[in-house]
């Protein structure tokens, strides 16, 4: 009998299969429960602008002072604020907009270390699963600011922007806040994806690097001065299919 006659049919189970599967198809309902909360806890937040940066940011940073300004004029002018929930950038992000006019919201999610919740959250939602998170942030925003951050702010950075290359999403204002930060990474961009062909061109319109909170302000509502901010159905479709 050869090795290969020896394998088992893919029909047949191993002996601990049925309690691996019950547990996996619970799971599969403890991921479906949080999708179903947090859309139904936050239908009705819009207009809305999602912030991501660095977790290990202190207060007396730059980068802390400017999230918090950035945060603050976009709640004024009437954005409702998402962050990650924890401390800094995200912390930043809340309280600028928890001491401003609209709402601060905070999309927390439980980790071993690093994220702790911080206190500026008028809504707070808290996440097991990455996924179920980051399909909120897209879900909810008109835009994403991105400020200064490490491999998380990158995943979220680079998984927005796929999702509106490839048409998954609608397009939104992907803005970089800090020319000095961002400006190795965008002329890497392209000098290497668009010089080889990697992406096209046009994908770099995609992007803008800003440094000043007023001009982030600027940027989001000129996308918006002649459409509005409500989706359209094509858009509100694709989110549908997210």
């Amino acid at each position: 009998m050869s090795a290969k006659d020896k394998l088992p049919s893919p029909f047949e189970r191993p002996s601990a299969a049925p309690t691996s599967n019950a547990r996996e198809a619970w799971r599969v309902f403890g991921i479906m429960a949080e999708f179903v909360e947090a859309t139904d806890r936050l239908a009705q937040v819009r207009p809305a602008v999602s912030i991501f940066g660095s977790a290990r940011v202190a207060p007396e940073s730059e980068y802390y002072q400017l999230t918090e300004k950035i945060a603050r004029l976009l709640s004024d002018a009437g954005f409702s604020v998402i962050s990650g929930g924890g401390p800094g950038i995200m912390e930043a992000a809340n309280k600028g907009a928890f001491d401003g006019k609209s709402v601060s919201i905070g999309l927390n999610i439980q980790l071993p270390m690093e994220q702790k919740e911080n206190r500026y959250q008028d809504i707070s939602q808290t996440f097991r699963h990455f996924f179920a998170r980051k399909y909120m942030f897209v879900k909810l925003a008109s835009a994403y600011v991105v400020m200064p951050g490490g491999f998380g702010t990158l995943d979220e950075l680079l998984e927005a922007l796929t999702l509106i290359q490839t048409g998954k999403s609608p397009r939104i204002p992907m803005i970089l806040v800090g020319s000095g930060f961002w400006g190795g990474l965008v002329d890497w961009f392209r000098d290497r994806l668009v010089a080889e062909g990697m992406i096209h061109p046009d994908d770099m319109n995609l992007l803008q690097v800003i440094d000043e909170p007023e001009a982030v302000v600027e940027a989001i509502f000129s996308h918006y001065e002649r459409r509005g901010f409500a989706h359209l159905p094509a858009e509100h479709e694709l989110l549908l299919n997210l």
